[in-house]
């Protein structure tokens, strides 16, 4: 993990709380070698792209990929070598670019979304290891509770951040961030904008979907982040 994402947890950190985790994801690559994605470098890739002091905007997904080649340690993206027109593109992104091309700006020419990263838009996963073709794997080893205290030392430290919570999983978050900043006393709150998970099988679904019906319109997320962080003085992320 990096020093300052470390630091943030310190506390936790040196108190033991996740020696089973550490034992539990060390036996996994120990036993399955390449079946355990990502790479063992890529664990904390998220954090490492996005340190703590340039956090804006916080995009919460599940679990990496599990198709072989996809996951490379940051939520919802994919290698560059794997275009848009290719069957390996996740309908996820394809739908999180038909929303960013209707919020106006241009739609994603490649899946790799580290340069999002770079921006200041810390992309998560709530699960940091999977094992392939077996969703949900790695979700009782204890990496929830890890990332739950990331996200909770971060909202306590950045109150007006920007969190992104995309389907039912995500939206499990937010009792957590408003824990975060109802315990400090601050009358700066966050932006918590909500909606349907982008995947194919749940984009329209809900009361809040990702995408309207026909691909009509989106849930705007894109434009309100970018207003919202205009109106904060900081610089805007470019989505394209």
């Amino acid at each position: 993990m990096p020093p300052d994402w470390a630091e943030l947890i310190g506390v936790e950190l040196d108190s033991g709380q996740f020696l089973d985790l550490e034992k539990n994801i060390s036996d996994a690559y120990a036993n399955l070698g390449e079946l355990i994605q990502p790479a063992p470098e890529n664990i904390f890739k998220a954090l490492r792209e996005t340190p703590v002091d340039q956090v804006k905007v916080v995009l919460l997904g599940q679990d990496p990929y599990q198709t072989p080649g996809l996951a490379q340690g940051l939520a919802f993206s994919i290698p560059a070598s794997i275009k848009p027109g290719s069957r390996s593109f996740p309908s996820s992104l394809r739908n999180i670019s038909k929303a960013i091309a209707l919020d106006g700006y241009s739609g994603l020419r490649h899946g790799d979304l580290s340069h999002w990263a770079k921006q200041g838009v810390l992309l998560l996963n709530a699960t940091l290891t999977v094992q392939l073709e077996i969703a949900g794997s790695h979700a009782n080893l204890g990496w929830q509770e890890l990332t739950d205290c990331l996200l909770f030392r971060l909202a306590l430290k950045k109150p007006q951040l920007i969190w992104l919570l995309w389907g039912s999983h995500a939206q499990k978050k937010k009792a957590l961030i408003e824990q975060a900043a109802h315990s400090i006393n601050t009358e700066i709150a966050p932006t918590i904008l909500t909606a349907s998970h982008p995947s194919g099988l749940s984009v329209y679904r809900t009361n809040e979907p990702f995408l309207l019906s026909g691909d009509t319109g989106s849930c705007q997320h894109f434009k309100k982040v970018n207003t919202a962080l205009e109106k904060h003085g900081e610089s805007v992320i470019v989505w394209s």
